[in-house]
């Protein structure tokens, strides 16, 4: 029973703790760390690719001798692009939103004391923490941190000879992520166990909440993807430092001819795409997930179509393992394997669309309740719109050709899976504080950081199209050797301006965070008041989540509004309130939703 347990030390309780709340806010916390150094590194390219040849005492204090005088020097530029992508994409949006909101809503969602093993769960921390602080110290190496770009294309990231980023910082990268994939495994194969065994009584898996069926098909998708990365990454290893020739064949370094023969980067690209297309889903899946929740709780509605929800989630994580050809149409593809990538392509826009109409059909008439998380979850409803739209453009071979590796492919990409995967992570951050901590945000905070974020993230990635059409390429340290370019350099420093208003917009975040976890008002059970398990829980946390007997589930996660009369809006409440939690049992001739 939960209440016969061994008396917890500091150490047990907020370090190596084996409760899944507590691996939840350390997820969290150090996920926020990682993405405030990844916000600053974009803070400093945007001001390079504004003004060029201006100096800036922040260039100089940050980057020491990566710089002449305030000034950034292009091998320390392309560092920084390659580990901003790297730790948002990992280590902020991978581990900080599945691992922060997996932990914390998998046990109290689906009725369980906690991970189906605790200890595992300690490992999957301690080595995401462990690969987070090798990741960093990547970035004080003499030479500079990887800069091959967040893909870590062969030859820079094959020859540690190639350019300064190509040599300790480039092992150090491959060692974080060697590291990485194994905690993200062993959380992943936590999450699945834990869903299909641990279920309380009643919870079938057609009662699961929207966000537990995301959580799961993500944990899914990362089993089936992340081995083939981890391959690719040992490949790369024995390249650089055994000799091998997996990636390289007749290359040419200052008029040297090296000795391997027979390899293709192109290889390097299928193994690394097969990983990275997932993985925009393993990015996307929670996000939309939460988004389903909030969304029903904040319109006071069913949501709409669950079980097509479901299915979309399944559609889409069977799908994305066979799209990942349309990141190579430029590498000399057959053009019949092109036309095959663009049809899959295509077709995981339908399970996308499903969700998206479904979210507004829930919206449709709701009784809606503003606040920040809810916001949040309306914002990432249309960033995955805008920016899944121009996806659509880039999905077609014949198209994509024209505007691969422009900005076109920055804009969408930050869109629909950068600023919709982070929207939702601060729905769910919102939306769960109080059950995290106690506490509640301040709402006007939040209100100002929503407004300011949503309006700086359109201003940064909608022109961002346009310079892309234009033929403006990425990675570009600067394009003032272009004169076809200097008409679009009034629009990045637009981009920039917005970038930097933007990054300084999440100190609301940021102070709201830490000032409410422990100045905020203190909440009430069940704030929101929401029909999940999570909400039946004691304020305080208590070892094993629920003091006496697990829950019995008796209904959906979704009944909201439910109406004694289900023709007539004017009817009363069914059951008194417009929510009814799960473990209420069914009146007698009540119909199931």
């Amino acid at each position: 029973m939960s209440e016969h347990h061994h008396k917890e030390t500091f150490v047990t309780k907020y370090i190596f703790s084996q409760d899944h709340k507590m691996i939840s806010k350390q997820f969290l916390v150090t996920g926020m760390f990682m993405g405030i150094i990844a916000v600053l590194m974009s803070m400093l390219f945007r001001l390079q690719l504004a003004w060029p040849e201006t100096s800036f005492s922040l260039v100089e204090a940050f980057l020491g001798s990566h710089q002449t005088d305030g000034i950034m020097d292009p091998d320390i530029y392309l560092a920084l692009v390659t580990i901003h992508g790297t730790i948002m994409i990992f280590f902020v949006l991978t581990a900080g939103l599945s691992g922060t909101f997996s932990n914390l809503l998998i046990p109290l969602q689906i009725g369980a004391r906690d991970m189906a093993s605790g200890f595992l769960n300690m490992v999957s921390y301690w080595l995401f923490f462990v690969s987070s602080v090798i990741m960093v110290i990547s970035l004080f190496v003499e030479a500079g941190p990887a800069a091959s770009g967040w893909t870590i294309y062969p030859p820079l990231s094959a020859l540690p000879q190639a350019i300064p980023g190509s040599g300790m910082g480039m092992t150090l990268w491959l060692v974080s992520m060697a590291i990485f994939v194994a905690s993200s495994l062993i959380g992943a194969l936590n999450y699945i166990v834990t869903v299909l065994n641990l279920r309380t009584k009643g919870m079938k898996m057609t009662r699961l909440p929207l966000t537990i069926w995301a959580f799961f098909v993500t944990a899914i998708i990362g089993v089936v993807s992340f081995p083939v990365l981890l391959s690719a990454a040992l490949l790369l290893i024995f390249d650089r430092s055994f000799g091998t020739s997996f990636y390289l064949s007749d290359i040419f370094i200052s008029g040297e001819v090296l000795h391997y023969q027979g390899g293709s980067p192109v290889l390097f690209e299928h193994l690394f795409w097969f990983l990275g297309h997932p993985e925009v889903y393993i990015v996307l899946l929670p996000a939309l997930g939460i988004t389903s929740e909030i969304i029903s709780t904040n319109a006071r509605k069913p949501i709409f179509g669950y079980r097509a929800m479901i299915g979309s989630i399944l559609a889409i994580a069977f799908l994305s393992t066979v799209v990942w050809g349309h990141h190579m149409f430029v590498t000399g593809m057959n053009p019949f394997l092109g036309s095959v990538f663009t049809f899959t392509t295509l077709l995981i826009a339908i399970p996308s669309a499903v969700k998206t109409f479904n979210y507004i059909t829930t919206l449709w008439k709701g009784n809606l309740q503003l606040n920040p998380a809810m916001l949040f979850s309306i914002g990432l409803v249309s960033t995955f719109v805008t920016g899944g739209l121009t996806g659509l453009v880039l999905g077609d071979s014949a198209l994509d050709i024209n505007i691969h590796d422009t900005y076109f492919v920055v804009a969408h990409f930050h869109l629909v899976m950068g600023v919709s995967a982070i929207f939702g992570m601060y729905a769910g951050i919102y939306h769960w504080f109080p059950k995290m901590y106690g506490r509640m945000m301040n709402k006007t905070l939040g209100y100002w950081h929503f407004w300011i974020t949503i309006v700086c993230a359109y201003g940064v990635f909608w022109p961002m199209h346009f310079i892309g059409l234009a033929g403006l390429p990425r990675r570009y340290y600067t394009n003032t050797n272009f004169p076809m370019f200097d008409d679009l350099a009034d629009i990045n420093v637009v981009i920039t301006l917005f970038a930097l208003v933007g990054g300084a917009a999440q100190l609301f975040f940021l102070s709201n965070f830490f000032i409410s976890m422990y100045r905020g008002e203190k909440a009430t059970q069940n704030p929101w008041r929401s029909n999940t398990l999570e909400w039946t829980t004691p304020v305080e946390h208590v070892h094993g989540n629920w003091p006496g007997r697990l829950p019995e589930v008796h209904r959906w996660a979704y009944d909201y509004s439910k109406r004694i009369d289900a023709n007539d809006d004017a009817s009363g409440f069914l059951h008194g309130e417009d929510f009814v939690l799960q473990t209420t049992p069914m009146l007698e001739g009540e119909i199931p939703s």
